[in-house]
């Protein structure tokens, strides 16, 4: 499944090769621009679908994403699952819950997002759901480009593509990435 998924990214032109700087700070040789793949709303409805059939079996209530990456994944994984879905967003350096939304009393919560390498928006939005009272059932990720160092999450995570993409620190970078300028393509 993985390998008809990636060629997907590259059809689109998702799958970015270059010198990039992630969210988290780190540097790559390679980006994963899921907006470019989720702009097709076709293809955004499959994979999704595809993230659903393998999540089936956890019982929620809902889904939840960190914006704005998870939006498009959280809404098409929540239609998949018959679920509603609710987002948190950025607000002075930190995602919250806005716009009215609510968590209940022990409701259960998938995850979405599009892409995790180290983990943090996930943590984050994990973090709000718990602390609101809230149960995370589950993870679900179109891209775990972690390479194993994501955080333990205390639940079930669920990827449809897991790749080990290097990536260095900005102070460690090798010589054929120091000679390329960076670009940071990701959302702020």
């Amino acid at each position: 499944m993985s390998d008809d998924l990636l060629a997907l990214f590259r059809q689109t032109g998702a799958l970015l090769d270059g010198h990039f700087v992630l969210r988290s700070g780190l540097h790559s040789r390679q980006f994963f621009q899921c907006a470019l793949l989720l702009q097709h709303t076709r293809i955004a409805a499959d994979i999704c679908a595809r993230l659903a059939h393998k999540l089936g079996e956890i019982e929620c209530d809902a889904v939840i994403s960190p914006a704005l990456g998870g939006i498009v994944v959280g809404q098409e994984l929540g239609r998949a699952l018959g679920k509603r879905h609710i987002f948190a967003e950025k607000e002075a350096g930190g995602l919250v819950l806005r716009r009215g939304f609510q968590i209940g009393p022990n409701e259960r919560f998938i995850v979405a997002e599009d892409v995790v390498t180290r983990g943090g928006r996930v943590q984050e939005t994990v973090e709000i759901v718990r602390s609101h009272g809230g149960e995370v059932a589950a993870i679900g990720v179109i891209v775990d480009r972690s390479g194993g160092k994501r955080p333990e999450f205390g639940c079930p995570f669920v990827s449809l593509i897991e790749m080990n993409v290097e990536t260095f620190e900005a102070d460690n970078l090798p010589a054929d990435l120091a000679g390329i300028p960076a670009i940071k393509p990701g959302s702020k």
